[in-house]
């Protein structure tokens, strides 16, 4: 037999250097590891931070009511972290407690002692007209958590604030004078008697009687709102006027005014709550519909959270699902999970909510990293190891147990993730919405984790670039890639 001259050697050689590191079976994504190396160090490096702080929010395009949203990176130094993996350990250790006070939430709602939030009852008096609102939202992380922040005007005088947008809470508050025990925030701490438009609620109101831990004092309602994660808020149940950017605002939006604050929330003047309770944001302004897009976690830059805004022609939709149990929580119809453009092995029922309200999964914008229940989590995980069995593997890291060495590398193919939804549609998943780096020396780790709780969760890194709208009306959650 002849042996292959040079020439076919060298063919045979660049042939060999074009395989890709995943399975040839396999739909691949490219993941751009030295842009995602280079943002871990910039991260870190106060002088561009202020650089790009300085640049101007961007201001809502449609007619809707919108406040800028903003990721905590973009507001605060992380001199406190002396590198990235420090930061990534705080982020994922602050995640981790996130998921802990939802998962007790639900405990307590199934068990019938729905103690941290709201019992449910019928909207208020004071609502907005159904025009659109909207407001810039930011990604909240240099404290260690994966929250992002709505810069958000209260009171007559408006004053600005930066207040965590939250999916999983009923209820607003925010810091207030006097503080018998406030922590840390950017902004000055909201002062009562500096705004004409403040007022108290009477403990015979309808928003107080809706209060499942509260008491009167004065004949002035007194709220309480605790976490599951040792966090908590206590003060007085008031209205105060919201102030929407440039795009409007809103009279007597009942919020709590707190005392006393303890937790994780430092850097956040307070809450903005989303949930599907009848005193979070959208129910008080009776709005339609709202979206958000967070930017990536690691970014300077800001997007907006809107409300009654329509959703971009490209959106890939989902039926939004209630639980009678548990109303707060936006629950979204899903199916299951492709790796490299093929479904997985999981039954259906794990994904879906049960006669008890157990399981189901729900979309949360305070969660980083996605939490499947171990069964599903197993699938993805063994799925994406077979498919990506030429990519150097590395040891596992916090609650990550499936990270790949790309130290030497600056782009890298990788097998595509994706979430299918009731009705057949996919959403695809960007490299950077499942694989991130954990330190600045080209550790990267595939972003989900397993729970034994019954209940999924999509976190906000798999969210990241992508406008996540729900339409409140036709009860539909849509996905919209690449409309920051």
């Amino acid at each position: 037999m002849r042996k292959p001259d040079m020439a076919s050697r060298f063919f045979l050689f660049l042939s060999l250097l074009t395989i890709s590191a995943v399975t040839a079976t396999a739909t691949v994504n490219t993941l751009d590891v030295a842009s995602a190396v280079k943002k871990t160090i910039d991260l870190l490096n106060p002088t561009l931070l202020q650089e790009q702080v300085e640049k101007t929010a961007p201001e809502s395009t449609s007619s809707s009511l919108s406040f800028t949203l903003h990721p905590r990176s973009s507001i605060h130094h992380n001199n406190h972290h002396h590198d990235y993996e420090s930061l990534t350990l705080s982020r994922l250790t602050r995640d981790s407690h996130r998921v802990t006070a939802l998962t007790t939430k639900l405990n307590f709602a199934l068990a019938g002692t729905n103690k941290s939030e709201l019992k449910p009852v019928v909207e208020t008096d004071s609502m907005f007209r159904p025009e659109d609102l909207s407001t810039p939202v930011s990604s909240g992380i240099s404290q260690g958590s994966g929250e992002y922040f709505a810069r958000v005007g209260l009171g007559t005088p408006v004053q600005s604030y930066y207040m965590v947008i939250d999916t999983g809470s009923d209820i607003n508050w925010l810091q207030c004078q006097p503080c018998s025990d406030c922590y840390q925030q950017t902004d000055p701490i909201y002062n009562p008697s500096a705004s004409t438009s403040y007022g108290t609620l009477p403990c015979s109101s309808q928003q107080c009687s809706s209060l499942e831990i509260t008491a009167c004092r004065s004949d002035v309602c007194l709220y309480q709102v605790s976490y599951g994660d040792g966090s908590f808020t206590v003060g007085d149940f008031v209205t105060e006027t919201v102030t929407f950017g440039n795009s409007g605002s809103v009279p007597k939006v009942a919020m709590g005014c707190g005392h006393d604050n303890e937790g994780l929330f430092v850097g956040a003047g307070g809450l903005l709550a989303l949930g599907g309770g009848p005193l979070s944001l959208p129910s008080q302004i009776k709005a339609t519909s709202f979206s958000y897009c967070l930017v990536d976690r690691d970014s300077k830059t800001s997007s907006t959270l809107e409300f009654n805004s329509a959703p971009p022609a490209n959106s890939v939709t989902a039926p939004l699902l209630r639980n009678a149990r548990v109303k707060t929580y936006l629950y979204v119809g899903m199916t299951g999970i492709t790796v490299g453009g093929r479904p997985l092995s999981i039954p259906s029922y794990i994904f879906a909510v049960d006669a008890s309200g157990r399981g189901g999964v729900i979309v949360d914008s305070g969660t980083a990293v996605t939490r499947l229940q171990t069964q599903a989590y197993n699938s993805l995980r063994d799925a994406f190891t077979r498919q990506a069995r030429n990519l150097k593997p590395t040891d596992g890291f916090s609650l990550f147990d499936t990270c790949f060495d790309f130290s030497e590398m600056t782009r890298v193919a990788v097998p595509t993730v994706g979430f299918t939804f009731t009705g057949g549609k996919t959403l695809s998943l960007k490299p950077e919405n499942y694989l991130i780096p954990v330190d600045s020396r080209g550790k990267f780790c595939l972003a989900f984790a397993p729970t034994d709780s019954s209940l999924s969760i999509i976190g906000n890194v798999q969210q990241q670039g992508t406008r996540v709208g729900y339409d409140l009306t036709k009860s539909v959650v849509s996905f919209s890639p690449n409309n920051c």
